[in-house]
C-alpha cells in the first residue's frame, strides 16, 4: 500500500467533467449523475433521496454506520423580474456575489434549452463619478439580447428559471485548480476518491461507510439534515472548504491564518466532537501529513452542524480545504492540499477500522 495520494489522470478527468458540469441548490441532478456514475465502481450500493442527496455504501449491512461528507450544490441566481423591455432582474439562489456579475456570461435554464446572456452594466463613459453606484441585488441585470418581455417569455424565460456561470475549470501555473463550484465539488471529488482507494487496497471494513454528496448546503444544510434522518449515523467526517487568508484585504486576526498549499484544516468548533478531532490530527501526525488548524467559534456553517445535532447526536468532524475567492467563477485551490486531505481521510477510516472501541454503541 502507497504512503501517500496523487491524483492520477482518469480522476482528473472526472474532476474536470464534474465541474464543469451545472449542479445548482434545488437542480443539483446534473452533477449528481456525473458523481454517481464515477463512485458506482467503489460501492456496493447507491441510492438518492426526495430531494437529490446521492449515498454511495460500502458493506451496508454493518449496525455502525460511518458517512464521509461533501455537498453537490453550487451557488446560482433566480430570474425574478422581467421588464417589458425584455431585461432580467435576479434573485438569489445561495450567497451569490453581485459585486463580480456585472460582465459576467450567464446560462438560464429553461425548459426549451439553454438561454445564453449577460450581466450588463452602464460603461464608464455614461457614469458621474459623483454619483457612482456599486453593484447591488437592486441594480445589477441580465441582457439576453431582446427587446420585449414576449421575446424573452418566448425563448422559455419566465421568473424562476435558474441561471448559472458558463465559466469551465482549468489549471493554473501547474498546482492550482481554478473553477466555479470548487465549494463545494473539490469535497465530492475528495470523497469519491477515498471510496475508490478502499475499494483498490482491498480494506475490509468492520463499518458501514456512506459516501455522502448532499444537495442544499448553500441554503441551510439543508442536505445534510435529511440525509441524517434517514441513514442515522454513529460518526460524519465531513469535507469543506475554507478561506485561504493569505489573499489580500483579509484580517488574518478574525478569519485565521490559513495558506493554500500547507495542507488540509482540521477545524475546531463546538459542533466537532474532540475524541474523533484528536484521532484525526493523531493519525496525521503519524503520517506525516500537514495540515492546518481553523476555530470557527460558535458554528462552523457547513454540513458539520447539522450532522453533529441531528437525531441523538453524531461525532462529527470538519476536514477543510484552503480555497480563495470563494462564491466567485474563479476559486482557487492547491493540488497538494486535495491530495492530502484524501490520503489523511483514508488513513483516519483505517484508524477507526482498527480501533474497536469505535464499534461499541
Amino acid at each position: 500500500m502507497k504512503n501517500n495520494y496523487s491524483i492520477s489522470s482518469d480522476s482528473l478527468k472526472f474532476l474536470k467533467k464534474y465541474l464543469n458540469g451545472s449542479s445548482p441548490t434545488g437542480c443539483e441532478s446534473e452533477g449528481q449523475k456525473i458523481w454517481m456514475n464515477y463512485i458506482n465502481s467503489y460501492v456496493e450500493k447507491i441510492q438518492t433521496d426526495l430531494y437529490g442527496t446521492a449515498v454511495g455504501i460500502i458493506n451496508p449491512n454493518s449496525p455502525y454506520k460511518l458517512i464521509i461528507e461533501a455537498h453537490v450544490d453550487e451557488i446560482s441566481w433566480y430570474v425574478n423580474y422581467i421588464t417589458e423591455d425584455g431585461i432580467i432582474y435576479v434573485s438569489r439562489n445561495g450567497g451569490s456575489d453581485h459585486q463580480i456579475a456585472p460582465s459576467k456570461k450567464v446560462i438560464i435554464h429553461t425548459e426549451k434549452g439553454f438561454v445564453h446572456g449577460i450581466f450588463g452594466w452602464p460603461a464608464i463613459h455614461t457614469r458621474k463619478s459623483s454619483e457612482e453606484k456599486s453593484p447591488s441585488i437592486d441594480n445589477i441585470f441580465v441582457d439576453i439580447g431582446v427587446s420585449s418581455k414576449t421575446e424573452a417569455i418566448d425563448l422559455g424565460v419566465h421568473v424562476g428559471c435558474i441561471i448559472t456561470y458558463p465559466d469551465e475549470f482549468f489549471i493554473m501555473n501547474h498546482n492550482y485548480f481554478i473553477s466555479r463550484a470548487l465549494d463545494n465539488k473539490i469535497g465530492g471529488f475528495i470523497i469519491a476518491e477515498v471510496a475508490k482507494m478502499i475499494m483498490e487496497n482491498n480494506i475490509h471494513l468492520k463499518f458501514g461507510l456512506y459516501i455522502v454528496n448532499s444537495v442544499q448546503e448553500e441554503v441551510g444544510l439543508r442536505g445534510a439534515k435529511m440525509i441524517s434522518q434517514t441513514i442515522q449515523p454513529n460518526m460524519a467526517i465531513v469535507t469543506d472548504v475554507t478561506h485561504d487568508t493569505s489573499s489580500p484585504m483579509i484580517d488574518k486576526k478574525i478569519q485565521g491564518d490559513i495558506k493554500c498549499g500547507l495542507g488540509p484544516v482540521i477545524g475546531y468548533a463546538p459542533s466537532i466532537q474532540k475524541n474523533l478531532r484528536e484521532l484525526i490530527i493523531n493519525t496525521a501526525n503519524s503520517k506525516k501529513i500537514l495540515f492546518q488548524r481553523l476555530v470557527s467559534s460558535r458554528y462552523t456553517g457547513t454540513d458539520t452542524d447539522a450532522f453533529a445535532y441531528s437525531n441523538k447526536g453524531v461525532s462529527s468532524a470538519l476536514i477543510s480545504i484552503p480555497l480563495k475567492y470563494m462564491h466567485t467563477t474563479v476559486e482557487m485551490v492547491h493540488k497538494k492540499d486535495v491530495e492530502k486531505a484524501i490520503f489523511l481521510i483514508f488513513e483516519t477510516l483505517q484508524e477507526i477500522n482498527n480501533s474497536k472501541k469505535f464499534f461499541i454503541d
